[in-house]
């Protein structure tokens, strides 16, 4: 097996440039400034055909007018002059007069044989200019030296009628940068500045030559890359996103990267935010001054662009800025004067540091807690008979459609193999790559260039401009080919896949999969210089079923090198080619997707983070149909010889059961309208769509299918609003209600739409009603899962004739706020569970007063509240911010905002009410006291160790699993009040809590109806093994050590040098208790016995989560079932909830066994009467999030279970709880409340984390304004 540990280089050891260290102080010091526009100064000399020409070029044929490059051979003291002028107007940096110097763009004048001279002479003059005025004014000048894009693109085709053809080849753009760069560099240019990109693929052409340069010939220079984002679509010509441009050229490690041209400094601020959000670099912006006018000059003054950049400047966002178009030495002179006290950005120094970055138009980040990534496999002509057949027919076009449903079946990454013997593979493979960057929608995304011909690999990274992944290299050939091939992957900015072959071949046991691996890891990393984050392992999904003995554990040993490579080759990443596993079964795909589902299941568990996939036929591992799953894991695992014959068998006698009819009932007899407000208000969809179409067979009174949603159906609805606003109608039923209406509705659309579309062809209109009451948008915010109350909401406010847009979870605010723009939202809705989705609720609405959205903001969510909506939130939103408690309240809400009358006397009450709320929250942290740190620390919990009972030694140390939980066992540990809480089912006293509920006379009859449907639901699930529960529990030697926790590995004496494993941090009460009060100020270590107490003492952990509920729910939700969909994520929390408190029991009696003789009721054990604590972290007793982190890595939770931390380190499920265990007898649960500044800043040092991301994780319990 391999090492624990593999020595890592630097990514940027091997590039000693003195420069670049130079000028990393300088721009940690100050905002550096570039020079302004070349052209813009030409222009005013107003230079005729006889100046560009001279005398040199007084006979050439072609006319020279307007070729700018060739002035600095021809007019030398204009250009010259024009550098100094930027130079004494403040810029520490002039550009080279060479935008257009390739041979390419010379070509169109005829001089692509001067390209070399020109740039040589352009760089010699700057030079010239840089020193003299460094020298007159004492402070040092730099040379940039201006690489152009030149007039051709890598990506786009000029043929409107040719998608795949390039008027220019990367060969081509490589030699012709290279030309351009030894110019430059030979006429001393102090760096390289690869500018104006508006097609990443020529920038990368650049780099590459740039690279080759540096290695062979040249000592290296810092690199600045420049792209252009061409309109406030914010993607450059070619299609690409900002942050996908930044990861396609982040290979290069350049110095410093940004945005120039194409806008003015207002319309690229969000660009440059966002890029500076997604790179380490320095950030660099020099735009135009302004828009063009309608004679294309520019009209912004140097007042206005140095004003613009000083607010970039003040803000934060960058390091150089200079103008672009348009911008003179005077506009340089401002924006230097402007920038000249204003600190510089300070990069990110640890941005993605564990993330595969990866890109297409758009980019695609693979991090810790990123689910399984679907690799399509449909476009490889080795594995789909339909691509293969269209590319041999030379039907190109037509398998672009394959490759498009991949992508909309949820391949994230798209597959490209044009390996086939009667192909011309490299051909095949460019005009494929060609075609897919003309289709937006496939190209999006990155693609995987598959090839066991490295010619081919070649062939497509030259057509790709994002990130890709190469698949493959291996070492078969050597470890020189392999250096070699790794190097030039590693040129072309991509991410590599490394098979688990060597000289001696193929490995196929377990053992030798992780050596061959582990070698090939550490020569990429040490001799290459590879980032292994870039680095995936594949080691090899072999067949299985074959009938021979020694094929038997093929996937057993994947699985097991799968798991040793991601726990001893740090953040590389582990594939494979599914379909290889089930090749045996060929032609029987029932089976084929059954066995893939199964082993897909088990692997993911064990660390494999992506495959190569049909994404469309992956069968989620609980609708695998029993029988059949346990065949597949029979021969998985290989527990019986037999099973390849039984599976046989089994596809033979597969056979699905059949319907069953339902009778009518009485009410039928009804008229349809009377039919279909009964079925409305009763939430009964089986006859719907009949009485709906008897509606529209009536012609004489519904014209039109609007006129039956305005008429019928919406009746039907109003009286349930009615009712659930009366209380005479509860969620359940008005979710049913939505069901039932929203059949109907889908029913109708396509006649709706088949009527507008004739209605606009007689009349040429465009004009449409809108029968909803407003459009609303709702997300759950970017880094939280959590959508219960969300859905909820939406289904309430769907009932009251709102047109809601569900967003989903984890949407980030660009996404929120473009959809609103988009669909016109009157309102949007933002939902969160997690504390930190508060810090994202409070950015949205930053960005949405800074962009000046006027839309009313709804906040929601467990964690929110009115308080911190009025104190955090609305004071950074002049328009409406409004908590909503609950579902019933949002109706409430929104009609008051979408009523013209009553709007803003609603909004001026509002803002009065939340004022009052601020001042009181503000009147009360003036009167609250805090004590001192030590203060505190002296006030702790003192515990005589001696005299207690030593603590009980647990039955095992480390981690026990626990991989399919009976859930039949938890049943009577659930605790039912907070699925009534979900439901808004609130009794009154004396009938509050499960079960008096049942007996209140308002709400006491629904609830039974809802826990009658919860229990059938429930059985069902657990009885069919829809759910699955999975979970972890450990314990560990452990010690305090002031308000920390050291965790070491087993029975290990503790010393004071000894070195623990891992560490947990406490957060300790500060806020003064009431003087008569004698209550410590507890930390959750007071209950571990520090090391110098003489006792041994123990900490235990958990993590348990339930899984299947999203996947149930979004088939109910699929099948238009809201009720259902929401029910299953409702008894899915209750059961983790129950799961982590039967578990608890098990540890006190017998796992740990420190309280044997416990004999207690669910009831005691609801109201917390048992010795020890289970503290969960982001909660009262340690509120802080990021301790999970610490969990997860000490307990190995996501291998072992599968339960994921997001980027807020939600839990994945959303239905999981963790937290640490404590038996200590003194031990209890309380809340931290507020801490002071001294805390953070202490707490920061110990977690070795800066102040203001403690700041932001422990937000809520701040006892100060941070912003302050």
């Amino acid at each position: 097996m391999g090492p624990t540990n593999v020595v890592q280089r630097s990514a940027e050891a091997g590039c000693q440039c003195p420069l670049e260290s130079e000028l990393k102080a300088v721009l940690q010091q100050r905002i550096m400034v570039l020079d302004g526009g070349m052209g813009t100064m030409i222009q005013q000399h107003q230079l005729e055909e006889e100046d560009f020409r001279g005398e040199e070029f007084k006979e050439h044929p072609l006319p020279l007018k307007g070729n700018n490059d060739l002035l600095s051979i021809t007019q030398p003291d204009i250009v010259l002059q024009i550098h100094k002028d930027y130079l004494l107007a403040g810029a520490d940096f002039i550009e080279t007069n060479t935008f257009s110097s390739t041979s390419v763009a010379q070509a169109d004048y005829g001089l692509e044989h001067m390209a070399y001279r020109l740039n040589r002479e352009s760089a010699e003059l700057a030079r010239r200019a840089a020193d003299d005025v460094a020298k007159q004014t004492g402070c040092k000048r730099y040379v940039a030296g201006a690489v152009g894009p030149t007039n051709k693109t890598l990506s786009v085709s000029p043929s409107v009628e040719r998608p795949d053809f390039r008027n220019i080849t990367f060969d081509e753009l490589v030699e012709a940068y290279s030309e351009q760069v030894r110019g430059l560099l030979d006429g001393g240019a102090d760096l390289l500045l690869v500018e104006t990109i508006f097609d990443t693929a020529n920038a990368k052409a650049a780099l590459f030559a740039i690279d080759l340069l540096f290695e062979k010939s040249y000592e290296r220079k810092p690199i600045f890359i420049s792209g252009t984002i061409v309109d406030r679509s914010g993607r450059t010509l070619s299609g690409q996103t900002g942050e996908a441009f930044v990861v396609s050229v982040s290979h290069m490690k350049p110095l410093c990267i940004g945005l120039n041209c194409a806008l003015g400094a207002t319309e690229m601020r969000p660009f440059i935010e966002a890029i500076g959000k997604s790179t380490t670099a320095f950030i660099i912006c020099y735009p135009n001054a302004g828009l063009p006018n309608t004679f294309g000059g520019y009209d912004e003054t140097p007042e206005v662009t140095s004003s613009n950049l000083k607010e970039f400047a003040t803000d934060g966002l960058v390091n150089i800025v200079g103008g672009c178009c348009g911008t003179t030495p005077a506009h340089i002179r401002a924006i230097s004067e402007a920038v000249k006290h204003c600190q510089p950005r300070v990069p990110a120094a640890d941005i993605y540091q564990d993330y595969m970055l990866l890109s297409g138009l758009e980019p695609f980040r693979i991090g810790p807690y990123t689910n399984f990534v679907n690799i399509g496999e449909r476009c490889n002509v080795a594995g789909s008979r339909k691509f293969a057949k269209l590319i041999m027919e030379g039907n190109y076009e037509e398998a672009l459609s394959i490759a498009k449903a991949q992508v909309e079946m949820g391949a994230q990454v798209l597959d490209i193999n044009m390996d086939e013997g009667m192909l011309e593979g490299p051909a095949a493979m460019a005009r494929f790559c060609k075609l897919i960057a003309s289709e937006p929608d496939i190209c999006r995304v990155p693609l995987c260039i598959d090839s066991s011909n490295f010619s081919v690999i070649e062939s497509g990274l030259k057509c790709c401009q994002g990130k890709c992944i190469v698949n493959s290299i291996s070492l078969k050939e050597g470890e020189e080919e392999f250096l070699h091939r790794a190097t030039t992957v590693k040129r072309y900015g991509a991410a590599v896949v490394v098979m688990a072959f060597d000289e001696e071949g193929q490995a196929a046991d377990a053992e030798r999969k992780v050596e061959i691996c582990t070698r090939a890891y550490e020569l990429l990393v040490c001799k290459v210089g590879f980032d292994p984050n870039d680095i995936i392992f594949d080691p090899n999904i072999l067949t299985i079923g074959t009938g021979m003995e020694e094929h038997n554990d093929y996937a057993i040993y994947y699985i097991r090198a799968t798991k040793v490579i991601k726990e001893t080759l740090p953040r590389a990443r582990v594939s494979g080619g599914l379909s290889n596993l089930s090749f045996s079964f060929r032609g029987m795909e029932a089976i084929r997707e059954a066995m893939h589902g199964a082993f897909l299941y088990h692997a993911i568990k064990d660390g494999m983070d992506m495959g190569i996939v049909n994404a469309g036929n992956l069968p989620v591992y609980d609708d695998i149909d029993k029988e059949l799953l346990l065949l597949c894991e029979n021969l998985i695992w290989n527990r019986d010889t037999e099973a390849t014959e039984k599976l046989l068998v089994y596809a033979q006698n597969n056979v699905k059961g059949a319907k069953k009819v339902v009778q009518t009932d009485e009410w039928r007899e009804g008229s349809v309208e009377d039919r279909l407000e009964y079925a409305l208000i009763k939430g009964i969809d089986k006859y719907v769509l009949e009485d709906v179409a008897e509606c529209r067979a009536q012609v004489e009174l519904y014209t039109r299918p609007l006129h039956i949603i305005e008429g019928p159906l919406m009746n039907g609805m109003k009286v349930v609003g009615d009712l659930f606003g009366a209380g005479k109608m509860f969620l359940p039923q008005v979710i049913k209600s939505a069901r039932v209406m929203k059949k109907a509705v889908g029913y109708l659309i396509p006649f709706m739409e088949k009527e507008r579309e004739e209605m606009m062809a007689l009349s040429g209109s465009t004009e449409e009603l809108d029968p909803y009451q407003g459009t609303i948008v709702l997300a759950t915010v970017k880094g939280d899962v959590h959508d219960i109350g969300k859905n909820i909401v939406g289904v309430v406010l769907g009932c009251n004739n709102f047109r809601v847009i569900d967003l989903g979870v984890m949407v980030p605010c660009d996404r929120i706020l473009r959809e609103a723009v988009a669909q016109k939202a009157d309102i949007i809705g933002l939902s969160g569970l997690i504390t930190p989705s508060l810090d994202e609720m409070i950015y949205i609405a930053k960005e949405m007063e800074r962009l000046g959205i006027k839309t009313p903001l709804l906040i929601g969510g467990a964690t929110t509240s009115k308080t911190h909506t009025a104190v955090k939130i609305a004071p950074r939103y002049t328009s409406p911010a409004i908590h909503v408690l609950d579902a019933s309240r949002s109706v409430v809400v929104c009609s008051q905002l979408l009523d013209e009358a009553m709007r803003e006397e609603y909004f001026e009450d509002l803002k009065v009410e939340y004022e009052d709320i601020r001042q009181e929250h503000y009147d009360s942290l003036k009167n609250r006291r805090y004590l001192s740190l030590s203060q505190a620390r002296n006030k702790a919990l003192h515990i005589d160790w001696l005299s207690l009972p030593r603590p009980v030694r647990p039955q095992f140390q480390g981690t026990r699993v626990f991989e399919c939980y009976n859930l039949n066992s938890l049943l009577d540990f659930i605790d039912w009040k907070p699925f009534f809480d979900v439901w808004q089912l609130r009794g009154k006293y004396p009938n509050r809590g499960y079960p008096k509920i049942f007996n209140d006379k308002t709400v006491g009859a629904e609830a039974g109806r809802v826990f009658d449907d919860a229990q059938r639901l429930l059985n069902q699930m657990i009885d069919s093994g829809s759910l699955k529960g999975r979970g972890l529990v450990g314990f560990w030697r452990a010690q305090s050590d002031g308000d920390d926790i050291h965790v070491y590995k087993d029975d290990v004496a503790v010393h004071k040098d000894t070195e623990p494993i891992s560490t947990f941090h406490g957060l300790r009460q500060q806020l003064e208790k009431d003087s008569s009060n004698s209550e410590p100020y507890l930390c959750v270590s007071d209950f571990v016995a520090p090391a110098d107490s003489g006792v041994t003492d123990y900490i235990g952990m958990f993590a348990v989560g339930v899984f299947g509920a999203e996947e149930l729910s979004q088939q109910f939700q699929a099948q238009g079932d809201d009720y259902s969909s929401i029910m299953v994520k409702a008894l899915a929390d209750r059961l983790a909830e129950a799961f982590a408190e039967e578990l608890h029991a098990r540890v006190r009696k017998e796992l740990w066994g420190y309280s044997t003789d416990e004999a207690l009721q669910a009831s005691d054990l609801h109201r917390i009467r048992y010795q020890g604590i289970r503290p969960a972290a982001g909660y009262p007793s340690q509120p802080d999030h990021t301790e999970k982190s610490t969990m997860w890595s000490l307990a190995g939770i996501q291998e072992k279970t599968g339960i994921l931390l997001t980027e807020s380190l939600a839990m994945m499920p959303a239905a999981s709880v963790s937290g640490l265990y404590f038996s200590n007898p003194k031990a209890s649960y309380f809340a931290v409340g507020k801490i002071t500044k001294e805390q953070v800043e202490d707490y920061a040092g110990r977690k070795e984390m800066c102040v203001e991301e403690v700041e932001r994780w422990l937000g809520p319990i701040l006892g100060y304004d941070s912003e302050a």
